[in-house]
């Protein structure tokens, strides 16, 4: 027969042992969160500079200040940290979009999406060559991203559009073609900053001429689509 009393020490203490052991197990998690963070940043860093191929995993540790044991600890293989990388871009761009869902009005949702574009254009640069660089290379590494998950991400902001432009709240835009437009415009901040260094004379720009050009992008788009409140009614984009 059983004896219920050491059944139930036996829990109580399992309970107080799992109790002890979760600090120690949310510490770890938080270790492992922070040295894949450090990895990554490093990874896109001498992923941008050298592209794939010119990449090696030693050159990432090294950048990182860690063996490489340590780096395959975390991610096996290069293409599995590359990918990590595109992945890991793909959500920041993800969340961004986030103003079509809390939104029903298409100059707060799109001026929203355009500001957190910039604003992740100033932040990642160098994650947004990563991206350019493999999709101008054909997109070898990132097809299945693009299909499993950006296409379906991006018609569902099309059905949104789509929307706006039946109830009158935009032009008849192709709202692919808006979309593109704003991934064009919003990342040419990060993959040609180069260029505007140039053509600013090796200036880069402040914090404050950023957020100026950013709202200058904000407002040309909002024009270029015709978008409009619903409150300024159905109509209002044809007059």
């Amino acid at each position: 027969m059983r004896d219920n009393s050491v059944a139930a020490d036996i829990t109580e203490n399992d309970e107080t042992l799992d109790e002890t052991r979760a600090p120690l197990r949310r510490r770890k998690a938080h270790i492992r969160e922070s040295n894949e963070a450090h990895l990554l940043a490093c990874a896109e860093a001498v992923f941008a500079e050298r592209g794939l191929d010119g990449t090696s995993t030693a050159m990432i540790a090294e950048r990182a200040g860690l063996p490489k044991a340590n780096l395959h600890y975390y991610f096996p293989t290069k293409l599995a940290l590359y990918r990590r990388v595109l992945e890991d871009l793909f959500e920041d761009w993800h969340r961004a979009a986030d103003t079509f869902e809390c939104s029903d009005d298409p100059v707060e949702a799109i001026g929203g999406y355009v500001r957190a574009k910039m604003e992740l254009s100033r932040r990642r640069p160098l994650g947004s060559k990563v991206w350019a660089s493999e999709i101008i290379h054909g997109a070898e590494h990132m097809e299945d991203i693009l299909t499993g998950r950006v296409k379906p991400w991006l018609d569902s902001r099309v059905k949104v559009i789509d929307d706006w432009i039946a109830r009158g709240l935009l032009a008849p835009v192709n709202a692919q073609t808006l979309m593109y437009m704003i991934w064009a415009t919003t990342q040419h901040y990060a993959d040609f900053d180069a260029q505007i260094r140039a053509l600013k004379g090796k200036r880069a720009l402040t914090q404050k001429a950023f957020e100026a050009t950013t709202e200058e992008v904000v407002q040309l788009v909002i024009r270029a689509c015709g978008a409009v409140s619903p409150a300024q009614g159905k109509g209002s984009v044809d007059q």
